[in-house]
This record gives structure tokens, C-alpha cells and sequence, in this order.
């Protein structure tokens, strides 16, 4: 059986893994992995198809035959509906969750239920501002429903008006680049059912509206997105500034143990208000009280508004339990992996299911509704409390392994921040850092871990030298939670990682903001469902410097990448204007005509494009490369036309424009 060279760069994790060896009635991720090599190398690269009956079929990637599919369909065909199917799931995950936040603030305004109130006041008048709701005379709860309303409306529209949460959150170049290229959805629910319809056997063949379509449904995916976060943040107010911990040594040996697991805060929100109301019971049970953890994009969603400790992110998620003191793991959905029931099983943990949409086999079921929060939540922490009374008595395996992390970074606690240096004109400030040369540029760091890859490792390598380059990072879901782990989130990694530029950048703010020290050089802005806060940071970058996304210095990179989920991600991120680093390539190299649309022909497209690159180091240096080149298209680093770049001064890559040269000179050359 194969095995990995290295497993995780987590030292939490690693102890973890050396004592659920020795437990037979479990296996963990990566054992499953070791056990699945050789893994189906016409699926690694995109050419098996099962659409239809007739198959499945595979296409010789060596040009031998077959070179057809029993249908008739060609690998480009194959390879497009594939990476299609995988957008328009990443787009109906991301997009229920707002449907989801949606029916909630309905179930508020209505007065279905009284466990929620509207939080988020200012970003309510924000909304509805933004999206043309008039707020004079209207009460908070009459715009509420305004925006609710417009929110549900994104999901159904039915004329071929562009979608709400797009066309009211772009650069006027980029929505008139997209509308040109008819990619503008106007609903979600279309966009997810045409890529369905137009992938089935027998209709669309040809890559090209294959792919356009696909760029259309993952624009959709930055609306449902968009409206998460918008949502969340009336509901439960933005997230502010806030200093914890991270890590698996968060856990208390003497507490009641609570890990709320998934993407979805809204029933999590609750279970943090009403664990102060159960403290006293937690304490009659012989517990200190009880201690709150999150896991995934549930617990960064907490991390974010309320310090709730971060305590692993998405591979290690079942050594949580080999710590032997999470009383109970709540789970609403995505990422919440099948295993999990089996892990319970063997422990005394309670895993508890609260979407109808995610059950585990041998889980405890509360469904959740918005009506009812409050005393489900009680009931959960009852019963994890109950748990905690059968926790085996003996020595817990917790990691002595937690570091510091300073989170909280939402577009308007940015925004607050940098008024503190220009009040008028807030993201000025950062337009000029780059102009000076103290920030080389933006980088967001973004996606999973995939097990393919030693778990962190690339998060951490690519962030080491983007950092020592004076590359701000923002960061969002469980790329955040491998960075935070490891200690990059912290006033210290300031001190240790970053360049002399950043270091001065991040220390003037903090003096700015009344802190002692610099702020942390990456900045945490939430779950995977809040990329959209990242977007929202490189609109009002670009508004401010009166510049589109494509122009900005700028890049992205998922050097873990999972999910479908993160392929739509990544999708919307190019067709906006970003250049995207992949570190796992989601099944396209069957077909040179896909991979060349994704690379290339999307720049000279949208301006942003893929870069696909395992060795995280060698891709921390093609981002690089990247940033420089933008940089001197806007002039602001003359300097950089005596610098090689493998070989090509940058006065060649802008005076010759040959695409062959241009790729040497990024690193996208062979």
C-alpha cells in the first residue's frame, strides 16, 4: 500500500494520527487515501464520463483510441461538462446557504420567531442602499424584509435583468466587460439548472459556450455568496477585530466540550448565546463550564464575530474526537465528511445533525428552524453536557499545541481602520502603499486541504514567501485555519515573516488603531462563503485607484484546493479579473483545449486566469512574478525593466506582448 512521504504539517494533528493508528475500529482520511492508489488516471484528468447509460466512457489521453465516447463526444467535451457539473455544485452549495440566511431574516421580520433580532444595523442601511432600497421613514424591520425580498429575488427573477448582488457590487468596467460577453446571470436557480440541462447527453458538445457557461453560473456563485455574508452580517452584526486562540490545545480537559462543525452560523449563534444560560448545570456536573470550539467554516464564522477558539480545519476534523474530550460535534452541512459517524461510534462524543440536508449514519437529529433556535440550542448543549458525565476517565489526549490569532477583518472593520489615516478616503491608504512600494501587492489565500498534498504545508509555504515580499495576505476559511494553526495570524508573525515594507505598512496602522503592536500581516476575513469580502476589498482598491480588477496588482491562490466549491470559486475569481493559483488541477489536463482556455485564452478574455502549479514554492514565485508585471503596466516600478524574470526583462514582456515570451517571463512557460 502506498504512503504519503508526510501527512500533515500540524504537530497537534500529527500526535493525534500516531494514537488512532493503534485503534482498529477506526481509519483516518489519510489511510483511506493510502488504501485508494493507484487512484483511475482517466478520472484524475477529466476523461471518464458517466452522464449517460451507455457508458461510462473513457477517451485514450495518448491519442489512441477510443478518442470518441460511445456518444460521439471528444475529451474537450467530456472535460467541459465535467468541470461544469462541478461549478454548478459548488454554486448550489454556496448559494442554499443564502437561501437559507435568507428564509431566516423572513422568519425575524415576520415575527415568526423571536430567538433572532437584527444585529448588524448599520450594514442593513448599507444593504439596502447599495441595491436602491429608499431608507427614509423605514423601519428596521420593514428594510430587513426590503433586502430579504431582493435577496430571494436573485434566486428567481425571471426577466433577464442581471442579478442584484452582482451588478451592485462590481467595477462599472468589469459589469460592462461581463454584460459584452453575456455572462451576467440573472437568477441562481437558472444558471445552476442550465448548466445541468446543457451538460446532459445530447445537447451542448462545443467547449467553448460550455465554458461561458459555466463563467456564468460561477458569477452567480459570487452573488450567493455575497448574499451569505451580507445577510450574516444584519443578522449577527459585521465581524469587529477580535483575539483568540487556534488549534486542537484550545480543548479543555475539564469543561464540557462543544465543536460546531460546517458552514451555516445560524443555529451556532445561538448555541453561544445560551451557553452562559446552561453554565450553572455544566457546573453541577462536575465540568469548569463550557467550552465552545469550532471546526471548519461554522467555527470560523464564530471565530470571526465572537473569539470562539478555531480549534482544526477540514482533514483533521476527526482527530477532534481522538482528543477524547468533545462531548458532542454539531454539524450543519458541507465538508462534514461521512466518517464521522464511525468515529462517534467508537467514542463517547454525541454527533448531532441539524440540516435535513446533512445526516450522518448514527447521529443524533435536531433539525434546526428558525422558531425553535433557542431551545434546540438548549437541548444540544444539554445533551452535550450529558456527555460530558460519560466521558471515560482517563488521561485526554489533548495537544499541548494553540497559538494566537487576531481575526475580525470584514470589509468595514478594514475600512474603520484606515479612516483612523485618511478619512475621506480610506482604501487610498492602501492604493498608496502599494505606489510606494511598501506592499508588493494583494494575495488572497483561499480553499481546503486535499489530502494529495501534506496537510498545511502549501498554505504555509506559499504564505512564507509572499510575506517576505511585502505581499499583504487576506485569508478566508479553512486556508485561514491552517494559517492561524501555524501562527501567521499574530501581531509576533509580523515581526518574524514579514518584509520590511509590509512590516512598516502593518506597524503604522497599528499605531494608527491605538495598539502597541503591528497588526498581523494576514488578515482572516471569515468562512469560504465570505471570499466575497475579499472581492468587496479589491472593488474598493480598484475604485479608489480608478482602475478595473484585472489591472490591480493582484493575485489568488487555493494551493489546496477540495471542493467543487472552490472550482467556483476560482472560476469567478478569473472572470473578474484575477490571476488564480490552483494546487491541485480539478480533472481538466484530458483535454490541452480546456487547460488552454484556463490558463491563456481567459486572460485575453477577462484579464484574469488560472495558474495550475503543485510545488507551492514555485508558485509563490509565479505570483510574484505576476504582481511585478502588473506593477510596472501601471508604471509605479520602473525599476523593474532591468529585473529577469526567467530570462525576460520586463521592458521585453510589454514592448513584444508575444504570448511565448509573456509565459516565460511569468513562469508559465514549460
Amino acid at each position: 500500500m502506498a504512503k504519503l512521504a508526510k501527512r500533515t504539517a500540524d504537530p497537534a494533528v500529527e500526535g493525534l494520527l500516531k494514537a488512532a493508528e493503534s485503534n482498529e475500529k477506526v481509519t483516518t482520511v489519510w489511510e483511506r487515501y493510502e488504501a485508494m492508489q493507484p487512484q483511475c488516471r482517466f478520472g484524475e484528468v477529466g476523461l471518464c464520463c458517466r452522464i449517460c447509460m451507455q457508458g461510462p466512457c473513457r477517451i485514450n489521453m495518448q491519442g489512441k483510441e477510443p478518442t470518441l465516447g460511445i456518444c460521439g463526444a471528444r475529451d474537450y467535451t467530456i472535460v467541459s461538462r465535467n468541470l461544469l457539473r462541478m461549478i454548478a455544485a459548488g454554486t448550489a452549495a454556496h448559494s442554499d446557504h443564502g437561501r437559507h440566511i435568507a428564509h431566516t431574516m423572513h422568519a425575524v421580520v415576520e415575527g415568526k420567531t423571536k430567538d433572532y433580532t437584527i444585529k448588524g444595523v448599520d450594514k442593513l442601511h448599507q444593504v439596502a442602499k447599495r441595491i436602491g432600497i429608499a431608507t427614509a421613514g423605514m423601519t428596521t424591520m420593514q428594510l430587513a424584509k426590503g433586502v430579504a425580498d431582493a435577496a430571494l429575488e436573485d434566486f428567481s427573477r425571471q426577466s433577464e435583468e442581471p442579478m442584484t448582488w452582482l451588478k451592485t457590487t462590481q467595477t462599472k468596467r468589469r459589469l460592462e466587460m461581463l454584460d459584452m460577453f453575456d455572462v451576467l446571470p440573472h437568477n441562481i436557480d437558472t444558471s445552476v439548472t442550465e448548466i445541468m440541462h446543457r451538460t446532459t447527453m445530447g445537447v451542448d458538445a462545443d467547449p467553448v459556450p460550455l465554458i461561458f457557461s459555466g463563467v456564468k453560473c460561477a458569477l452567480a456563485d459570487l452573488a450567493g455568496e455575497h448574499i451569505s455574508t451580507d445577510l450574516s452580517d444584519i443578522l449577527f452584526g459585521p465581524p469587529k477585530m477580535v483575539v483568540t486562540q487556534t488549534n486542537l490545545g484550545v480543548l479543555d480537559a475539564n469543561a464540557v466540550n462543544i465543536a460546531v462543525h460546517g458552514h451555516n452560523p445560524v443555529l451556532s449563534e445561538v448555541i453561544v448565546d445560551v451557553a452562559d444560560e446552561l453554565k450553572a448545570e455544566a457546573k453541577a456536573a462536575g465540568a469548569t463550564g463550557i467550552n465552545i470550539v469550532g471546526i471548519c467554516c461554522t467555527g470560523a464564522e464564530l471565530l470571526s464575530r465572537h473569539g470562539i477558539p478555531l480549534a482544526t480545519n477540514f482533514t483533521s476534523q476527526e482527530t477532534a474526537f481522538g482528543t477524547g474530550v468533545i462531548d458532542s460535534m454539531v454539524v450543519d452541512y458541507q465538508c462534514v465528511i461521512p466518517s464521522l459517524g464511525m468515529w462517534a461510534q467508537c467514542y463517547h462524543t454525541k454527533l448531532i445533525s441539524t440540516s435535513n440536508l446533512c445526516r450522518q449514519p448514527g447521529d443524533m437529529h435536531i433539525e434546526f428552524r428558525p422558531e425553535s433556535a433557542k431551545d434546540d440550542a438548549k437541548k444540544i448543549v444539554r445533551l452535550a453536557i450529558e456527555g460530558y458525565k460519560t466521558r471515560p476517565k482517563k488521561t485526554s489526549e489533548i495537544p499541548n499545541v494553540k497559538e494566537t490569532i487576531i481575526a475580525g477583518f470584514s470589509v468595514e472593520q478594514v475600512g474603520e481602520m484606515l479612516k483612523k489615516i485618511s478619512k475621506d478616503a480610506p482604501f487610498q491608504v492602501v492604493v498608496d502603499a502599494i505606489k510606494s512600494g511598501k506592499l508588493l501587492g494583494i494575495a488572497a489565500t483561499a480553499g481546503c486541504n486535499n489530502v494529495k498534498l501534506t496537510q498545511d504545508q502549501s498554505h504555509l509555504t506559499m504564505a512564507k514567501e509572499l510575506l517576505k515580499n511585502n505581499v499583504l495576505i487576506l485569508t478566508t476559511g479553512c486556508s485561514g485555519g491552517a494559517l492561524g494553526k501555524a501562527g501567521f495570524i499574530s501581531s509576533k508573525a509580523t515581526e518574524k515573516y514579514a518584509g520590511e515594507g509590509l512590516k512598516q505598512f502593518l506597524t503604522e496602522l497599528g499605531k494608527a488603531v491605538g495598539l502597541q503592536t503591528p497588526l498581523p500581516p494576514v488578515w482572516h476575513m471569515g468562512a469560504c462563503v465570505d471570499n466575497s469580502r475579499i472581492q468587496d476589498f479589491a472593488v474598493e482598491l480598484a475604485n479608489a485607484w480608478g482602475l478595473d480588477i484585472k489591472d490591480l496588482p493582484v493575485v489568488a491562490t487555493a494551493p489546496e484546493d477540495m471542493s467543487e466549491k472552490a472550482v467556483a470559486i476560482g472560476t469567478w475569481l478569473v472572470a473578474t479579473g484575477w490571476p488564480v493559483h490552483v494546487g491541485v488541477i480539478p480533472f481538466l489536463e484530458g483535454s490541452p483545449l480546456v487547460m488552454q482556455i484556463a490558463e491563456n485564452t481567459a486572460k485575453d478574455v477577462y484579464g484574469g486566469f488560472f495558474v495550475f502549479e503543485k510545488d507551492a514554492e514555485i508558485a509563490a514565485h509565479r505570483l510574484l512574478n505576476i504582481l511585478r508585471y502588473r506593477r510596472w503596466r501601471l508604471g509605479i516600478s520602473p525599476e523593474d525593466s532591468a529585473i529577469y524574470w526567467n530570462g525576460v526583462t520586463a521592458k521585453e514582456v510589454i514592448e513584444d506582448e508575444e504570448p511565448a515570451v509573456v509565459a516565460k517571463a511569468m513562469g508559465e512557460a514549460d
